[in-house]
């Protein structure tokens, strides 16, 4: 698993996403659907950042310290704010809120899941060494 796992997760948490905020609007209250769209949304936000930072200080060789500091002021201070104002918002509930924060979570575990249970990372690992060889 790389960086192709994150663009996965994200791009099935998108969509995850939109289909809550169309159908979750008409079957529930269109608040409650768009308080897990949007805390699904921050919840996407903020692993792109931190995906990114972690990239940025992880690396070989010479650290760019001005884009780790960039990333750092960005995620925390003006991500971590939004998500304040996401929980003090009057018209959200706290329950779909933390069901939208949880949602890269739970799709990342599921994903995870089946991936060992369709063996497929074994197979990754087989056709790489076939094609070195």
């Amino acid at each position: 698993m790389g960086l192709d796992f994150i663009h996965r997760t994200l791009k099935t948490t998108g969509v995850i996403l939109l289909l809550i905020l169309a159908f979750g609007s008409f079957y529930f209250d269109f608040y409650d659907a768009l308080a897990v769209f949007s805390a699904g949304v921050w919840s996407m936000v903020n692993l792109i950042f931190l995906s990114a930072l972690v990239r940025a200080v992880m690396q070989l060789g010479k650290i760019d310290k001005l884009a780790v500091f960039g990333l750092a002021c960005i995620k925390f201070p003006l991500l971590y704010a939004a998500g304040y104002f996401l929980f003090t918002v009057e018209v959200f509930r706290p329950v779909p809120l933390i069901i939208g924060l949880s949602t890269v979570l739970a799709v990342m575990v599921l994903k995870a899941i089946a991936r060992a249970l369709l063996h497929l990372d074994i197979v990754n690992q087989e056709s790489s060494s076939r094609g070195m060889a």
